[in-house]
């Protein structure tokens, strides 16, 4: 391997961020983005056909993907949706397809790295605004002339924070940009049924496209990029990873649909929300960086041993979590992302927040 490339991982390796593949044995679950429980729900049928033959402009196309967007689009009140393999593809798949030269991103700095790929691969000039502050988004609003996208997130991933939408939205309108918003860690969790946050505030018929994925709260995987028919003509012309991707096998689009129009969503939803009142309860805000109702609750440290002295802690009463270090964070931050499901009960809730005591 050349040089500069084992520099790199010697680099990661001395400053104790190196990410190694693991297996979790056991332990209580408080870590993974099954929000909802549903990835422990068995929702096969075996009279589906569990390959694909090819990408949707080729042999890949069927019935079930149609109908798939067909339901998607209708249930979270779009005019229509495109199924991509991954909420990465479904980024990186819309954002390098719409934004033209000459033309402007505007992104919230902390945006997900698909996103930040999908602005390298276009040709659009990419500009980031200070997080959640939508005074600096406007300042930079006002020195663009031209076509202008912003991109944000609903629920940020490593925050656990909420973008201000309705604000962002007015900026939009006022300064006629298209505005993106990626619901990957919302949909399932908020708003009627789980259709998001977006959906939940009325905002659907307002912006330019909603990306939402089914790898979260929906314990699957793929994703789609809820929008107008227009843009959804355009995205299977033009996005090169919808384009060149092998469809999803016949029974993921099956299997999608049974989990987001699932029954139990909403009563998932309601335990789900108590659960994580519960946890706040008591706990003030000092190291939080988190919503109170969000099911991603974030810690952040001063330095490295204090968050791996609080993992460890967790650890020996059985609960796993992983230190956040940077890259992923902003370079100098030390997080604990602790997430929380459905399905965890009063016992384990309690026992991760005896180890919280004197730190939050």
């Amino acid at each position: 391997m050349d040089g500069k490339l084992r520099k790199r991982i010697q680099d990661r390796k001395e400053e104790g961020s190196l990410r190694e593949l693991t297996q979790i044995q056991s332990g209580i679950d408080f870590f993974s983005n099954d929000y909802l429980g549903l990835a422990k729900e068995n929702f096969s049928d075996s009279s589906i056909q569990t390959g694909s033959s090819g990408s949707r402009l080729l042999s890949g196309n069927s019935v079930e993907a149609i109908e798939c967007e067909d339901k998607l689009s209708s249930f979270f009140d779009s005019e229509s949706a495109l199924m991509f393999n991954s909420g990465y593809d479904a980024n990186l798949g819309v954002v390098s397809a719409v934004a033209q030269r000459g033309d402007f991103i505007l992104y919230d700095e902390y945006v997900h790295a698909s996103i930040r790929d999908g602005i390298r691969l276009s040709n659009a000039k990419g500009y980031s605004f200070k997080h959640n502050d939508c005074d600096d988004l406007k300042r930079q609003l006002k020195d663009i002339n031209g076509t202008v996208y912003i991109i944000v997130e609903s629920l940020y991933s490593m925050d656990g924070d909420m973008a201000p939408l309705r604000r962002i939205q007015s900026l939009s309108k006022e300064f006629c940009a298209y505005l993106i918003v990626d619901e990957a860690h919302a949909c399932g969790v908020y708003g009627i049924d789980g259709k998001g946050i977006v959906h939940a505030r009325e905002m659907q018929n307002d912006i330019f496209c909603r990306i939402i994925t089914f790898g979260k709260a929906y314990g699957f995987h793929g994703a789609a990029i809820l929008c107008s028919e227009e843009l959804k003509q355009f995205l299977i012309n033009f996005s090169r990873p919808f384009i060149y991707s092998t469809a999803l096998p016949l029974g993921s689009y099956v299997s999608i649909i049974q989990r987001v129009e699932n029954a139990s969503i909403r009563e998932r939803q309601i335990k789900l929300h108590k659960n994580i009142a519960e946890f706040r309860k008591g706990l003030t805000n000092g190291r939080f960086l988190s919503e109170e109702n969000a099911p991603i609750q974030v810690l952040e440290f001063d330095n490295k041993e204090s968050l791996l002295e609080l993992v460890d802690k967790i650890l020996k009463v059985g609960i796993y979590t992983k230190p956040i270090y940077p890259p992923t964070v902003p370079k100098g931050s030390y997080r604990a992302r602790i997430c929380i499901h459905s399905f965890n009960s009063e016992a384990e809730i309690a026992l991760l927040k005896s180890c919280l005591v004197n730190l939050v």
